[in-house]
């Protein structure tokens, strides 16, 4: 019997880890990777989220190498990316970019992009890109207030959760709702699976008990 591959998870996000554990995966180790993520000049949403999880993800096992992880592992990199148009919204560190996010996203539609990775021992990446089209709400001037003040916008993408609070401004989503949490699912499932990691057995053993 083969065994199972471990897997690293390129993330230190709650988020992630909850989705992965919402299909039966617990990772083996979660590395964060430690990146520019930076836009290039002229990069698009969509070529920028890809790179970035293929980065994170060779970042991750590199850094996993060095402490002495198992170099047959396998590496899960994501990463999520909001834009209108071609304009790429910030990951909201300041009071002041969250708000100026909201006021632009209040009323219209924009679009989530999120790549994810699964990187081979041997280098190789398999790679996927979600879009997912999202409409908010016209938001009042109390609604933004409030929303500011619960902090839930801290370190997002776009100045809001959509898990959280921000789930009452969405009007219309067409796409993939783990993916603008930050993992498309059924892609991960089908890169994952396509590199002998065992998504059934992890099923089984949930309902078995094991």
């Amino acid at each position: 019997m083969v065994a199972r591959p471990d897997l690293i998870l390129a993330s230190a996000s709650p988020r992630r880890l909850a989705l992965l554990n919402q299909i039966g995966i617990e990772p083996d180790h979660l590395v964060p990777a430690d990146i520019d993520e930076t836009p290039h000049k002229g990069e698009t949403p969509r070529k920028l989220a890809g790179r970035l999880a293929h980065m994170k993800a060779i970042a991750t096992q590199h850094k996993a190498r060095q402490t002495g992880i198992d170099d047959n592992a396998l590496v899960l990199g994501g990463d999520t990316v909001v834009a209108v148009g071609r304009r790429i919204l910030p990951k909201a560190e300041m009071l002041e970019d969250a708000a100026n996010c909201l006021k632009l996203l209040s009323g219209r539609t924009h679009k989530v992009y999120t790549g994810v990775c699964v990187l081979t021992p041997g280098g190789q990446a398999r790679r996927r890109l979600v879009e997912t089209k999202i409409r908010f709400k016209r938001l009042s001037n109390d609604e933004i207030e409030a929303y500011l003040a619960s902090g839930e916008w801290q370190d997002k993408a776009g100045g809001y959760a959509i898990q959280g609070i921000a789930g009452a401004f969405v009007v219309k989503l067409q796409g993939s709702y783990p993916a603008v949490m930050g993992l498309p699912l059924f892609e991960t499932v089908s890169l994952l699976k396509g590199e002998g990691y065992p998504i059934q057995f992890n099923w089984l053993n949930s309902a078995s008990g094991i």
